[in-house]
């Protein structure tokens, strides 16, 4: 049984993969506004990724018998100065997702919550990948800025980006 501590902090983790996907969708218009589709592509992808993390959490809480409480949100940042800010910007919202996942962690371990232990072991490795794919792509951006041909290219790359949940799921 988990404890209601638990409870609380996961139902505030669906929270945060939710505006997540907020921030990832408005990171998208804003790259569709600056005429970078392929940028606007791979952010919606982002986004659908973010709801499945939401959705594996949600699920969870049910599958133990809990209930998933949605809980709204501030508004997601809108305004970039340009698209080396915005992943600037992501990079930093994932350390912070990061760090709730640890958070999360560090209770389910004290509680000797096994279960939520394994489905956190997942999170885990996934917020690696998430800090270096947003990482990787800021490197990318800041030694093409001011390259239209690089950043173009670039463009085009992200854009082939389409979200698969993982096969187990």
């Amino acid at each position: 049984m988990l404890s209601k501590k638990l409870i609380d902090e996961i139902n505030e983790q669906i929270k945060y993969e939710f505006f997540s996907a907020h921030l990832y969708l408005s990171m998208a218009s804003f790259c569709s506004e600056n005429d970078l589709p392929g940028f606007e592509t791979w952010f919606i992808a982002q986004a659908d990724e973010e709801r499945f993390h939401a959705m594996k959490f949600y699920g969870f809480l049910n599958s133990r018998g809990e209930k998933a409480v949605l809980k709204g949100f501030d508004d997601p940042k809108a305004d970039f100065d340009d698209i080396v800010d915005v992943f600037a910007y992501s990079l930093e919202h994932e350390k912070f997702v990061s760090s709730r996942i640890y958070h999360l962690m560090d209770i389910a371990q004290e509680e000797k919550e096994y279960a939520t232990i394994s489905l956190l072991n997942w999170f885990v490795d996934e917020q690696v990948e998430e800090e270096e794919s947003f990482s990787t792509l800021l490197a990318q951006l800041k030694k093409i800025k001011g390259n239209p041909q690089g950043l173009h290219m670039l463009d085009r790359e992200l854009g082939s980006r389409v979200f698969t949940p993982p096969a187990a799921e």
